[in-house]
């Protein structure tokens, strides 16, 4: 419930659309020094903790088409930051891996994100932040 002296700022949706946007912006500039956009980052991040996800999977986490994530993948690929290793049951599919480029990348990106991270939980505790994280870690499954 809104206090009558606070201004709504909309639906939750919208509440959370804006904060992702801004977390965006945040971590977008520090990927910036290592040469990523944030999806890249996060196909990285997904690639190295569950290698072998297709295309198509890489796709639906970041939310993007499948030609949008191939070209993502490209530059990744240009980069050896990842590898394409074929199906070994489906010729049409081809696995993504993480190169030990990628994950040296992947690694050093990660210590400026969780410092940044760190910067914009400073100030609330740490049952807060496990109320958040658990709450938002539970609402995709809620959405289908």
């Amino acid at each position: 419930m809104v206090a009558s002296d606070q201004v709504n700022p909309g639906s939750l949706a919208f509440v959370v659309r804006r904060v992702w946007l801004a977390m965006r912006t945040a971590i977008g500039a520090e990927l910036a020094e290592f040469g990523l956009s944030t999806p890249q980052y996060a196909t990285l991040m997904m690639a190295a903790s569950r290698p072998g996800m297709s295309v198509a999977d890489i796709a639906r986490e970041v939310g993007s088409t499948r030609q949008a994530a191939n070209e993502m993948l490209v530059g990744l690929e240009r980069e050896n930051l990842i590898e394409r290793h074929p199906h070994p049951n489906d010729r049409r599919v081809h696995q993504i891996h993480v190169t030990a480029a990628g994950r040296t990348r992947l690694a050093d990106a990660g210590v400026a994100v969780a410092r940044r991270e760190a910067e914009l939980e400073a100030g609330f505790s740490p049952e807060q932040l496990g109320l958040v994280h658990g709450w938002l870690l539970t609402i995709p499954d809620k959405c289908h």
